[in-house]
C-alpha cells in the first residue's frame, strides 16, 4: 500500500486505524470482552469463559503474526511501538508493572480498554480514571518529546534499570530457541508459534461451554484479528519516492530533503509512525497531549485515534442496544477507589510497557518474553485484589489487610495453608 504522498499515507494510516479500532469497540462492548472481568470469573466463579475469550484474541493474533512474518508482509523485530522484541529482558519493570496494573485495573473496573469502553457506554466514573491514566502515561513517556525528562527516567529508572538482563538476541521465544540450537530466528519463530498456537486453540476450544457461548467465540476472534490488521497495515503503508518506496518513518526522517516547510510534520514522527497494534495506556497520555496542543493535526497519531475509535464504537453499539446509561460514583470509597486504580494503572501499563491488550494480546503476538511475563503479573495483581476484596466483604472488622492478604496468597498456594488467618470462603 504506497501513496504517492506522505499525507495521503498518513491518512489511510489514521484512518484505518481508526476504522478497526471502532469495530473494536462495538464488538468489545457487545460482548462484555472484559480481562478483569476474566481473572473475576476464573477466581470467584471458576467460570473460564472470558479468559478463554482473552487467550483466544492473543493466539488468534499471534498465529496472524506468524503468517505475516512467513509471507515477508511484516517483520517486527527491531522497528515496533513499544520494542516488545527490544534484547533488554527488564524483568523487573515487567512483573511491577503487570502486578500494578493488575491491581489498578481491579479496583478501577477494568483495564485501559475497558476504560474506554465504558466511557462510551456513558459511566462517568471511567472518565475520571481516564484523564488520571492520561496525565500519568504522559508524563512518564513524553509521547511527543517536550519535556526535559520523564518521570520514568527521574524516578523509576535509577533503581528499576538494574533488574534486567540483556540478551544476546531479541527477546522474542523464536531468536531465544533459534539461537541456542543454531536455527534461524524467523523458521523457529514460525514453528514455535504454530505449535504454540495448535496446543492453546485445541485448550480453549476443548470447552463445550465455550464453544457454545457466541459472544466469547466471536470476542476473541475480532479482537485478535484487530490486533493483527493494525500491525499489517502499520507495516505495510508507504510513500513513493526518487529512491523507490519508503515507509512512513523512513520518509518522515528525509523530511528535511524532500519537503518544501516544516507544515504538517508529525510531532515525534521517528517513533509515532513505527509498526504498531493496539494498546491504551500510552495512548490515552498521547490524547491528552494532543488536546493540549490544541488538536493539531501533527499530534495527532496511531494511538489517539485508536483511543477515539473505540469509545466511539462503544458509544454506537450501547446506542443500538439501548444500554447507554449515566453512571456515577456510589459513595466517596468508590470515588477513591478508582483514582487509586487509576493511578496504579498508568504507572504499571508504563511500567510494564503495555495493559492487557497491548502486552497480553498485542506483545504475545509477536512471542516476546516479556509480554508473557507481565500477562502473568496482571492476572496475578487482579487476582490477589480480588481475593482480599473477597475476604474484607465476608470478615469485615475481623479482616486486616494483613490477614486478608495472608489468607489470599495461602489460597493462591504461595504461602503454605498453616499461614492461613481466615477460613476459607
Amino acid at each position: 500500500m504506497t501513496f504517492d504522498g506522505f499525507f495521503a499515507a498518513q491518512s489511510f494510516f489514521l484512518w484505518s486505524t481508526f476504522i478497526i479500532a471502532l469495530i473494536m469497540g462495538m464488538v468489545v462492548n457487545k460482548t462484555n470482552f472484559c480481562t478483569m472481568g476474566a481473572v473475576s470469573d476464573l477466581v470467584n466463579m471458576g467460570d473460564t469463559g472470558r479468559m478463554r475469550a482473552w487467550v483466544l484474541a492473543g493466539t488468534v493474533a499471534m498465529l496472524g503474526v506468524v503468517a505475516l512474518e512467513a509471507m515477508g508482509l511484516a517483520n517486527l523485530s527491531n522497528s515496533t511501538l513499544p520494542p516488545y522484541r527490544g534484547s533488554e529482558f527488564q524483568w523487573g519493570r515487567y512483573l511491577l508493572g503487570g502486578i500494578l496494573f493488575g491491581i489498578g485495573m481491579t479496583l478501577g473496573s477494568g483495564c485501559g480498554n475497558k476504560t474506554l469502553i465504558r466511557i462510551g457506554g456513558g459511566n462517568i466514573k471511567s472518565i475520571f480514571v481516564f484523564v488520571i491514566i492520561a496525565v500519568i502515561a504522559y508524563y512518564m513517556v513524553d509521547p511527543y518529546k517536550q519535556l526535559p525528562s520523564t518521570w520514568y527516567q527521574s524516578i523509576f529508572a535509577p533503581w528499576l534499570g538494574k533488574a534486567s538482563i540483556s540478551l544476546n538476541t531479541p527477546q522474542d521465544l523464536g531468536s531465544i530457541v533459534g539461537g541456542l540450537f543454531g536455527v534461524p530466528a524467523l523458521s523457529m519463530r514460525i514453528a514455535l508459534g504454530l505449535i504454540i498456537g495448535a496446543v492453546v486453540l485445541f485448550i480453549v476450544f476443548r470447552s463445550e461451554e465455550f464453544r457454545s457461548s457466541s459472544d466469547n467465540v466471536l470476542a476473541g476472534v475480532v479482537v485478535g484479528l484487530a490486533v493483527l490488521l493494525a500491525w499489517y497495515f502499520s507495516s505495510r503503508v508507504g510513500v513513493v519516492a526518487d529512491e523507490g518506496a519508503q515507509s512512513l518513518t523512513q520518509f518522515y526522517g528525509n523530511w528535511d530533503f524532500v519537503m518544501d516547510s516544516a507544515e504538517g510534520k508529525p510531532q515525534n514522527g521517528s517513533t509515532n509512525l513505527l509498526p504498531q497494534s493496539f494498546t491504551f495506556i500510552s495512548p490515552i497520555g498521547q490524547t491528552l497531549g494532543y488536546a493540549g496542543s490544541g488538536f493539531a493535526s501533527a499530534f495527532l497519531t496511531f494511538g489517539v485515534v485508536s483511543v477515539a475509535g473505540v469509545i466511539l464504537g462503544s458509544l454506537i453499539w450501547s446506542l443500538i442496544s439501548k444500554s447507554f446509561r449515566i453512571e456515577w460514583f456510589a459513595s466517596f470509597k468508590d470515588f477513591y477507589t478508582h483514582v487509586i486504580g487509576g493511578i496504579l494503572m498508568g504507572f504499571g501499563g508504563v511500567l510494564g510497557l503495555g495493559c492487557t491488550v497491548g502486552q497480553a494480546i498485542t506483545g504475545v503476538s509477536t512471542l516476546a518474553l516479556g509480554s508473557f511475563l507481565v500477562f502473568l503479573g496482571i492476572v496475578f495483581g487482579s487476582a490477589l485484589t480480588m481475593k482480599i476484596q473477597y475476604y474484607k466483604l465476608v470478615y469485615e472488622e475481623e479482616a486486616t489487610f494483613a490477614k486478608a492478604f495472608i489468607t489470599a496468597m495461602v489460597d493462591m498456594k504461595l504461602l503454605p495453608g498453616g499461614m492461613r488467618k481466615l477460613d476459607a470462603v
